[in-house]
């Protein structure tokens, strides 16, 4: 056990929990408990039988967000189920709060029958402004994403794909301004083929990647249209995907790559590789806690710029420069879904934050801790909200 895992189960036994619920309102008379409670309470509840959208003003639920899992990809500690993945959700919670003020709530599901698990989430609804899913294995996870988006009339958001790719895509962004290479032009290598490595490729499509010019490895290798090997979600990325055909590993990808991207595994890329990429590269390695390949190697091989997840390096890829800010967005102009264009929004505004007269090969993405981050987030999602017609207010 590391010294950081010990310090950290020292302390979540200290706490107790990262969360808590504090009261907004004072029952300190008899007058202050008619008023929130009976027999006063009786006539918000009228009200909302009357017009559900009164939720919205006469409750918590404008600023209320469900955190939910059920376990099956927990970090990168694999299929540990919900209960165990509750200090995770709490974290989560936590940084809801501290970010943008959300009121987030962990629910932990005790299944993972994709049936079971929208049918739970959908009842539960109308108790929230929005729904983050959390830590859902692929290729579950876009089933349960795509039918609760289909049901539930708030924000529903799966931040291990969309976060993800949205931070990705800012760095992008900058990281092309540092080498002087333009998106459309590159060509992408990308370990990792579940939920973020997908969302991540149809991101950087929407930013103006081709698609094409876009090679995705799974753990079998790369994916090519018509490999029977390949489960739904990856068939259909292979379809528009890797124009050339190649066949082979991470390494065949690697050659002649302008960018790479890891949502992969530990050490699987070597420096050798990255020596066969194009000139003035960008490396992407982001497996928590060990990546593809660590950064100081990447550089060594001839990488131009590097980023990863880890906090003790430059260029921190980090979802919490996207997730706090989205739903803050989304909750303030009451949005009835978090669509592609307020997530292209996000990349471009975070991207924003760092002035080109600031840029360098260490400097293309803001630091996670960051508390302006959520509020420039929050009004660009906002405004795409309204430009397309999901917003209520």
């Amino acid at each position: 056990m590391t010294d950081i895992a010990k310090e950290s189960l020292k302390k979540h036994a200290e706490w107790g929990g990262k969360i808590e619920v504090v009261p907004r309102v004072p029952v300190k008379s008899r007058e202050d408990l008619s008023l929130a409670y009976t027999p006063g309470v009786a006539q918000p509840c009228l009200e909302i039988q009357k017009n559900p959208d009164l939720s919205y003003e006469l409750t918590r639920r404008k600023n209320m967000v469900a955190v939910i899992t059920d376990g099956s990809a927990v970090l990168g500690l694999g299929n540990i189920g919900g209960l165990a993945g509750m200090p995770v959700m709490e974290g989560k919670c936590l940084l809801f709060k501290e970010f943008a003020d959300v009121d987030a709530f962990p629910l932990c599901i005790k299944s993972q029958d994709v049936d079971e698990i929208v049918r739970t989430v959908y009842l539960l609804s109308d108790s929230f402004g929005g729904i983050n899913l959390e830590d859902i294995a692929s290729p579950r996870c876009f089933e349960i994403e795509r039918r609760l988006i289909e049901t539930c009339d708030i924000p529903v958001f799966h931040d291990d794909q969309h976060g993800t790719a949205i931070v990705v895509g800012a760095a992008l962004i900058n990281a092309l301004k540092v080498v002087g290479k333009n998106i459309e032009n590159i060509k992408i290598a990308m370990s990792g083929a579940g939920a973020a490595g997908i969302s991540i490729a149809k991101h950087l499509i929407r930013l103006g990647a081709t698609p094409g010019n876009i090679v995705m490895v799974n753990i079998n290798g790369i994916l090519w249209d018509g490999d029977p090997m390949l489960n739904e979600a990856e068939a259909e990325m292979a379809k528009i995907t890797n124009k050339d055909k190649i066949k082979g590993k991470i390494a065949e990808a690697l050659v002649g790559a302008d960018l790479f991207i890891g949502v992969s595994a530990p050490g699987v890329v070597s420096e050798d590789m990255i020596k066969t990429m194009a000139k003035d590269a960008i490396v992407f390695p982001m497996a928590n806690p060990t990546p593809e390949i660590m950064p100081d190697a990447a550089l060594r091989a001839g990488a131009a710029v590097v980023g990863t997840g880890r906090s003790d390096y430059p260029n921190q890829i980090n979802n919490l420069l996207a997730f706090p800010g989205i739903f803050r967005g989304a909750l303030d102009c009451r949005a009835k879904r978090i669509n592609e264009e307020m997530k292209v929004a996000t990349s471009r505004a975070l991207a924003s934050l760092i002035p080109d007269d600031e840029l360098s090969k260490t400097n293309i993405i803001p630091s996670a801790l960051n508390k302006d981050v959520a509020k420039v987030v929050a009004a660009a999602v906002i405004e795409a909200a309204h430009k397309t017609g999901v917003s209520r207010l």
